[in-house]
């Protein structure tokens, strides 16, 4: 589509946008029916990517401007926020049930965290049905409620916006109410808004809501070409990237050759590579067998921090840290390099980091061949749960594992202990760390994601109970 045809779009919408939101109010159902959505036709096949140079001198003229090209997370971080974390694990599969039709469709989802601790949310709009067969105000209702789980955590969304074609596109009175339904309390945390794979409709909606778009939120957004260019700052193998996507992916790849393959070594370092005190990204056996502990030094390092300074820090483990600093850090530890969290002054460093080690090791520290099992416990009573956790921690997790989830989950526990000045529950830290403890070879559905949860409550609420080795 031509910049001229954006343009002559933009302006045939204008009108009626501007007389459809001048009274700054949601609109009614009968104003959103004489809400004229110009038919803009935008199926895949026939819409380029926007040309890099394109995005950038938009981004120049907005108030509010996009990010393109580097991806670098934004590190700063929102010093204010309510008093829960999300939804408590055990509420998760009434909001599922309640809408069983949409969540099935697997539009919206959740698929753990990125590698600063974000909780990661995937919008796939090849997923999306016809028109005709998709009530959008039940799924704008899904969306608030799957978003309910996790926006009390700082989150990112990635959106996929291959498969957006004339035969399913929403209104775009419906994206509208979309923008103003989703408030603040959605928009505060969100730390990103990756667009996949951007075409010129994004530069038309774009020029549509710039009015209306803080210049806040606008820095959130960035724009990605190509998918490899998530790999440094999400866990790629969790993303549940559709098929479509990826189909789509290659070809860009195939037609526009960048210049870096999309499987480069920078994002998945070569065992050559490590360095004789790494901490992130190896095995237990690895650290244990270079510095002579089953505590891995960073796990102590940060633990027993945290534990002295910052056990009443109010939502310690919810917050992102700064990436240019945590990146430091790492390499500090990986390199042997000793680290001063108290000179750092910032607590969000330690507790990402613990965070960060957990979610980077080569297998989970519940190990692969429990993410079945665990999953498994879910729809038992809690008395057998607790038996059966009990049983697989004692006969089937490996010693130095188990040695280390213990140390872990004993100090959860007394930061839970302190939840009434620091507002980490059990359930608030079972949300935070769930996806941390273990996660599958592949991908993972929702359902699971929440059954992890469950187990990581589970975990702090029957420490005594349960880690009896």
């Amino acid at each position: 589509m031509a910049d001229s045809g954006a343009e002559r779009l933009n302006l045939e919408f204008q009108d009626s946008f501007d007389a459809s939101t001048s009274t700054g109010t949601t609109p009614t159902e009968e104003s959103r029916s004489d809400f004229q959505d110009p038919e803009l036709e935008f199926d895949e096949g026939g819409v380029e990517l926007a040309p890099d140079e394109e995005l950038s001198k938009n981004s120049s003229e907005a108030s509010a401007p996009f990010r393109g090209g580097s991806i670098t997370p934004d590190g700063l971080i929102d010093e204010d926020f309510e008093q829960e974390i999300g939804t408590r694990p055990d509420e998760e599969e009434d909001i599922d049930s309640e809408y069983q039709d949409i969540s099935r469709l697997g539009i919206i989802e959740y698929v753990g965290d990125d590698v600063y601790g974000r909780k990661v949310i995937v919008f796939s709009s090849c997923k999306l049905p016809p028109k005709a067969e998709l009530d959008h105000m039940r799924l704008l209702e899904y969306m608030k409620q799957t978003l309910d789980k996790y926006v009390e955590n700082d989150y990112v969304i990635v959106y996929f916006h291959y498969g957006l074609t004339s035969k399913n596109k929403p209104k775009l009175s419906w994206l509208v109410q979309v923008y103003r339904e989703l408030d603040r309390k959605y928009k505060k945390n969100l730390k990103a808004l990756y667009l996949v794979h951007p075409t010129n409709f994004i530069k038309i909606i774009w020029n549509i809501f710039k009015p209306f778009i803080s210049v806040k939120f606008g820095k959130k957004v960035m724009y990605v070409n190509y998918l490899h260019e998530l790999k440094e700052l999400l866990h790629f193998d969790q993303l549940k990237v559709p098929a479509p996507v990826l189909q789509h992916n290659a070809k860009l790849l195939s037609s526009n050759k960048p210049s870096y393959p999309y499987d480069s070594s920078k994002y998945q370092p070569q065992g050559e590579q490590l360095l004789p005190d790494q901490q992130f990204g190896v095995t237990l056996a690895f650290i244990k067998s270079k510095s002579g502990s089953i505590i891995p030094p960073v796990v102590q390092q940060t633990v027993e921090f945290l534990r002295q300074h910052e056990l009443d820090t109010e939502g310690i483990f919810r917050r992102s840290a700064n990436a240019t600093i945590l990146k430091e850090v790492q390499q500090n530890f990986n390199k042997g390099i000793p680290v001063d969290f108290a000179k750092l002054n910032d607590a969000t460093i330690p507790a990402v980091l613990l965070k960060t080690f957990l979610r980077q090791l080569k297998e989970p520290i519940l190990t692969f061949d429990l993410f079945e099992p665990i999953t498994r416990l879910h729809g038992l009573e809690r008395e057998k749960q607790v038996f059966e956790t009990r049983r697989m921690l004692r006969e089937e997790l490996p010693e130095d594992n188990y040695q280390v989830l213990k140390y872990i989950i004993d100090f959860l526990v007394e930061v839970a202990a302190h939840s009434e000045k620091n507002r980490m529950t059990s359930a608030n830290l079972a949300i935070v760390f769930g996806p941390n403890l273990i996660w599958p070879k592949g991908q993972a559905s929702l359902s699971a994601m929440n059954h992890l949860n469950t187990f990581a409550h589970i975990l702090i609420d029957h420490f005594d109970e349960l880690f009896t080795r």
